[in-house]
This record gives structure tokens, sequence and C-alpha cells, in this order.
């Protein structure tokens, strides 16, 4: 199966983030390319929200892949709030579900994150949501936020 047509096109440029993560209101701006001869979706985000001592509150750098042999996509999301070793547990999957990318990170005690983009073509905009799931995959929300185009 190939990469659903044009969806991570639709994801490029530059947006305004807002809505809550954890149950905070939030703005954040976030600037999406192609990069590595259009083999990647590259995601800076960084919120307009200052830390203590007047830097960034939060910034990301993701990136998004399509694997044609497992017919799916995978993300690395790497932040500010802590680091990672690149293991196989801060890589999220997901299989393509029409305008949505289902991401889902399992972790080795059974818990996991479910983290979707999903498209809405009729307003050209993107919603993500971030659950945190326990070992029984229960969900709680950590994060609801839209984006909308700064263009």
């Amino acid at each position: 199966m190939s990469a659903p047509e044009g969806l991570l096109d639709k994801m490029t440029g530059r947006w305004v983030l807002t809505g809550t993560i954890a149950k905070k209101p939030t703005t954040h701006d976030v600037d999406i390319d192609w990069v590595l001869n259009r083999q990647y979706i590259r995601i800076h985000e960084v919120s307009r929200d200052k830390d203590a001592s007047g830097g960034i509150g939060y910034e990301a750098w993701i990136y998004i892949v399509w694997d044609p042999k497992l017919s799916e996509y995978a993300l690395m999301w790497l932040d500010n709030t802590a680091a990672t070793d690149f293991s196989s547990e801060g890589v999220g999957h997901a299989k393509p579900d029409g305008d949505r990318i289902p991401f889902i990170y399992s972790f080795a005690d059974g818990s996991g994150i479910r983290t979707t983009f999903a498209y809405d073509r009729t307003t050209d905009t993107w919603a993500w949501t971030i659950h945190n799931l326990d070992k029984s995959g229960s969900a709680s929300p950590f994060a609801n936020v839209v984006l909308v185009r700064k263009d």
C-alpha cells in the first residue's frame, strides 16, 4: 500500500495551534515542511508561553515518515520536556484511517499514548488529540488542540 495520497501535503505550512494541553489553555506557532528529499514531514512547534527564566515554555521537533513495508506512518516526537534515548518505545505507529492518523506509542509496562492528527477538508484545519493510556487501555485526555493556517 502506498502512502495515502496528499494527506501529509495538507499538513505543510505555517499554523497557529490553540486549545488545551494538560488542562491549560495554550497557543503555539507551528511550521511544517517536507525535508530530506520529501521523505519526512518535519514539524517545529513552539509555545508562546515562556518558562520561569523567560525562555521558550515548550518546543518540539516532530518527524513523520511513511513506511511502505508496513503500510503505516511512524512518528518521532522530540521536545524540551525530556530527552529520549531513541528506543522503539519513543516511536509512534499509525495505520491510515481516512483523514486521520491515529498514532499509538506502546510502552513495556503496558501503558501508552494515543496521538491522533485529524484533517478537516471543509475548514482546512487539523485537530490534534493526545490521550494517555493506562495498562488496561483506558484513555485519559492530555491535549485537545486545533491548527489554523497563518497564511
